[in-house]
């Protein structure tokens, strides 16, 4: 015996019905989620750095931008970076260093890292012509790497100068050390 009575599963309106609602959770969690979310230039520009002791014996001028991913100046001036350097690829390296990451300690030391964005700038031959404190414009660091790139002298912007490597000799004191502002001193 063959049962007749109509089929208690779902209808093909019913189906569409689910079908169409899935999909719009779907996209609405997909939205809330931050979408594709591609990743920030910043972001990216770390991720592809060379290792700076690479960077500094390969023969080319040398970019080390000290940064931290909460820094709103260093998240803004990440474009022009990363325009600086696709623009110089195989010329010019350019090198991220996060200052929440204990690795970088030395070089936090090494280069007096105390704000972010900082920039040293290091010709061909690896040695340091120059500090840029603060967040730069795209054609501030066309400049400063232009400058980088034929070995001319840095442009005089506010917050550039020549590093000399003539130390003073004398240490520096715990109190000294006690007033001196750390690079997350600041958002």
């Amino acid at each position: 015996m063959t049962n007749s009575s109509p089929n208690p599963g779902l209808g093909q309106s019913e189906r569409l019905l689910l079908v169409v609602l899935a999909a719009l959770l779907a996209a609405g969690l997909f939205w809330f989620r931050g979408g594709l979310h591609p990743e920030a230039p910043l972001e990216r520009l770390a991720r592809q750095s060379l290792d700076l002791p690479v960077a500094l014996g390969n023969g080319k001028p040398t970019v080390v931008e000290f940064y931290a991913d909460w820094c709103e100046a260093c998240r803004s001036m990440a474009p022009a970076m990363e325009t600086i350097e696709a623009q110089h690829r195989g010329n010019l390296d350019v090198v991220l260093l996060n200052v929440d990451n204990p690795r970088w300690q030395p070089e936090l030391e090494r280069y007096d890292v105390n704000g972010i964005p900082q920039l040293e700038l290091f010709n061909a031959a690896g040695e340091a012509v120059g500090r840029s404190i603060g967040a730069r414009t795209l054609n501030e660091l066309q400049a400063l790497t232009g400058a980088l790139l034929t070995g001319s002298p840095l442009p005089a912007f506010a917050g550039v100068g020549a590093v000399s490597s003539l130390d003073t000799g004398e240490p520096t004191t715990a109190s000294d050390a006690a007033t001196m502002a750390g690079p997350r001193s600041h958002a």
